[in-house]
């Protein structure tokens, strides 16, 4: 079994390696050879270490159910243990005289790939960036060099769509059975494809198409809105925040996020890719390629995330109305509760001058719910919310059903009779629990380790925004955050990137092995 494993998961390094190898084509384009030499060095590393093991393995059993669980907890793992090279690497080799050159021009900061020294940092980061969450320990980012920017964006865009997707539409040979099971441990949603190859393939089209229209979408609106910003930088930007936008992952090459443009115009513009980001690949699939166009409003995730993203600026932006601190609420509303509810986590607010009540309402109403399942959200995703409700109102209405009457209730254009209402019901409720578990003990520990300065509405969500891979922050996830912390949220993103089961599989079997036992 653990060679099985072991396979899989180094056909993912492999992936990675050639992942880390991209952005040594942005260092030759602006000089940056020493983060040049970094990157040869970590794809050398990872794609050596790959190889060696996965061709030592070649003849091994094909994975079943309980093993696609723990190659999607592992892999993961590993890829952000291993993606964390490149930001250790550059920062070791890199000068410090060079490190300060990154620095823009008139600032005198210190450049924070300082901060990469600490490999602790390197894995937040690599978490951070790979999970599509967007907290991060380069609190000035155009000082880290315009190679390591990108390599965080592109790593979000990778990221979002999944390794083992990825490794579905490269890798010929994994069989149909197998296929089905490696998908499933990490993809949510329905199949694009009867064949499970064939839909990794269509996912990684709809969303390099999608993608490439918003790299131009926003270049062209940069430029209309901001004629005097110079093109290379806006075409840099539009680059990396168009798969930092698709992968709802955040990061951004401004020190302030897109709050760095100083421009409500901008603040608009990008709220179209945080939008399209929170849909589902399968509906864009369906809207773009297919022609259905009737699905913006049929798709019940779709026409939900839509209503809700309205109403909830619109709420939030009155909350912030009687909030201190906030110069703009409804367009500080609007923008942060898309960002929130798209778990995209571009930030233009500063979210810890906040009332709690507009922190709480943020929390429960967008971050903790999430944007569409089977897209690169995180959360507990809006099909599960609807589910839940729908299920509360399905077990009040059946206490006044005659006995004959067969209950049963339409949920997502299906019919399902009690046992197969009541069985999804269990399951979005139990990962709902478990989820918001996770949350709270987040909370308690971010409560005894955070600095005096914050308040338990504050660790509130600073957890949730871990947990849902949201990456908005009151300010707590800094460098110099108690590495107890620091830990606890990168588990926390790399639980919300894969949906948490497969990670209570893998404490299973190192506390118990893979007997079974009852319960």
């Amino acid at each position: 079994m653990f060679k099985t494993i072991l396979k899989q998961v180094a056909g993912l390094q492999l992936i990675l390696g050639a992942v880390i190898l991209v952005p040594c084509v942005v260092a030759m384009i602006y000089g940056e050879w020493y983060s040049f030499l970094g990157f040869l060095i970590a794809s050398a590393i990872v794609s050596g270490l790959g190889y060696i093991i996965f061709k030592s393995l070649k003849e091994v059993d094909d994975p079943q159910y309980q093993q696609s669980l723990l190659i999607a907890a592992l892999g993961w793992l590993m890829i952000i243990v291993m993606g964390a090279i490149p930001y250790f690497v550059i920062a070791q080799i890199t000068p410090l005289e060079v490190m300060q050159g990154f620095v823009p021009h008139g600032f005198d900061y210190p450049s924070s790939l300082l901060n990469f020294k600490n490999p602790l940092h390197c894995i937040f980061e690599s978490t951070s960036a790979f999970t599509t969450t967007g907290l991060t320990m380069s609190y000035h980012e155009p000082s880290i060099g315009k190679a390591v920017i990108f390599y965080r964006c592109f790593s979000q865009w990778i990221g979002g769509a999944g390794f083992i997707v990825m490794a579905l539409a490269v890798f010929k040979q994994i069989p149909g059975q197998s296929a089905i099971l490696l998908y499933g441990s990490e993809a949510s949603g329905t199949k694009l494809k009867t064949n499970v190859i064939q839909t990794a393939r269509s996912i990684w089209k709809v969303y390099v198409v999608i993608t490439c229209i918003m790299i131009i979408y926003i270049f062209v609106g940069t430029y209309c809105i901001l004629p005097d910003y110079p093109i290379a930088d806006n075409l840099f930007d539009a680059v990396n925040h168009a798969m930092a936008g698709q992968s709802t992952g955040g990061f951004s090459t401004l020190d302030d996020s897109i709050a760095g443009y100083k421009s409500e115009k901008m603040e608009i513009l990008f709220m179209l890719p945080m939008l399209i980001g929170g849909l589902s690949i399968p509906f864009l699939y369906r809207f773009t390629f297919l022609g259905n166009y009737k699905e913006l409003w049929r798709d019940i995730q779709t026409r939900a995330f839509l209503i809700a993203s309205v109403l909830g600026g619109i709420f939030l932006s009155v909350l912030l109305m009687n909030s201190e601190g906030v110069s703009d609420p409804i367009r500080e509303g609007a923008f942060q509760f898309i960002s929130g509810l798209s778990t995209t986590g571009w930030q233009t607010s500063n979210i810890g001058q906040w009332d709690d009540l507009p922190v709480l309402f943020i929390v429960a109403g967008s971050m903790i719910i999430g944007g569409c399942a089977g897209g690169t959200v995180g959360g507990v995703k809006i099909i599960r919310a609807l589910l839940l409700q729908k299920g509360l109102r399905w077990h009040i209405n059946k206490i006044f059903l005659s006995k004959n009457t067969i209950k049963k209730v339409k949920f997502n254009n299906r019919y399902l009779l009690s046992h197969e209402m009541n069985s999804e019901l269990a399951k979005a409720g139990i990962f709902t629990l478990i989820y918001l578990l996770f949350v709270f003990f987040s909370t308690c520990i971010t409560v005894y380790f955070m600095g005096p300065d914050y308040t338990l509405s504050d660790a509130i969500f600073e957890s949730a925004s871990a947990q849902g891979t949201v990456g908005l922050s009151t300010g707590i996830s800094d460098p110099s955050m108690s590495p107890v912390l620091e830990l606890v949220y990168i588990i926390q993103m790399w639980a919300g990137r894969i949906e948490i089961i497969p990670v209570l599989v893998l404490v299973r079997i190192l506390f118990y092995g893979t007997k079974t036992r009852n319960i």
